[in-house]
């Protein structure tokens, strides 16, 4: 693995579809251990550059390093260094919770995956329905089987987007108290919301896209990123 003290980096990232230009030039530094929330309007970009950066979709422009590769070079290394997670969980429906972990498991090349399994499903909340399908599970239930997906695999970097969507208070708990786990181990966690309080929670680092562009970015305690979230985010909503 390349020696880089950054667990991302974007370059002039830009995506279009069609006559539609989604990312006009992202360029991002996110060092290892650093927990980046990034905000930003509907439609601002920010959801389509995380999805670059978890190599869901390709740039049509640009960069990205994760460690220090080339998500285009060597995409299969890369994907085994994410944790995805976003208000789409990414699982089987018709798959229990259990079978969904096992199946991503092998897929990451997870050790021991039966081992790892039962105590991750009680740290989400979903040990009494571990064998039953996810097409049963209400809204909440389903996004706490993508949480233990994305984490299944001890991921070094957590990549977030507006994972708070149908969690109950408990569950949203348990969801900081794992991200808080994963900085404390040295793990880089990168998080979209729209909710400041929440995106602010444990942030060492902030940023606001708006219109395809980074617009602010720097320390999450700078006065600068709640002016910002006024400015570009709040206001963008309400017009």
């Amino acid at each position: 693995m390349p020696k880089t003290d950054l667990a991302l980096q974007s370059e002039d990232i830009r995506k279009t579809f069609g006559s539609f230009t989604a990312l006009s030039g992202v360029t991002l530094s996110v060092k290892r251990g650093e927990f980046l929330t990034v905000f930003g309007r509907n439609g601002a970009g920010k959801t389509t550059f995380l999805k670059i950066a978890a190599t869901l979709i390709r740039p049509t422009q640009g960069k990205v390093l994760i460690d220090g590769v080339s998500i285009e070079d060597h995409p299969e290394n890369v994907r085994k260094r994410i944790g995805f997670l976003s208000h789409n969980t990414y699982v089987y429906r018709d798959l229990s919770p259990i079978e969904n972990l096992r199946f991503f498991g092998r897929l990451y090349g997870v050790s021991d995956i039966d081992e790892h399994i039962p105590p991750l499903l009680e740290r989400v909340g979903l040990k009494r329905r571990s064998n039953d399908p996810v097409r049963s599970f209400s809204r909440g239930l389903q996004q706490r089987v993508g949480i233990a997906r994305a984490f299944f695999h001890d991921p070094s970097l957590i990549l977030l987007d507006e994972p708070y969507t149908g969690l109950d208070a408990n569950a949203v708990a348990m969801l900081d108290e794992l991200l808080d786990e994963a900085v404390t181990a040295g793990k880089t966690v990168i998080l979209i919301t729209h909710d400041i309080e929440q995106g602010l929670r444990a942030a060492t680092q902030a940023a606001i896209i708006d219109q395809g562009k980074v617009v602010y970015s720097g320390s999450a305690r700078d006065a600068d990123v709640r002016e910002g979230y006024l400015k570009f985010v709040r206001i963008g909503v309400q017009r």
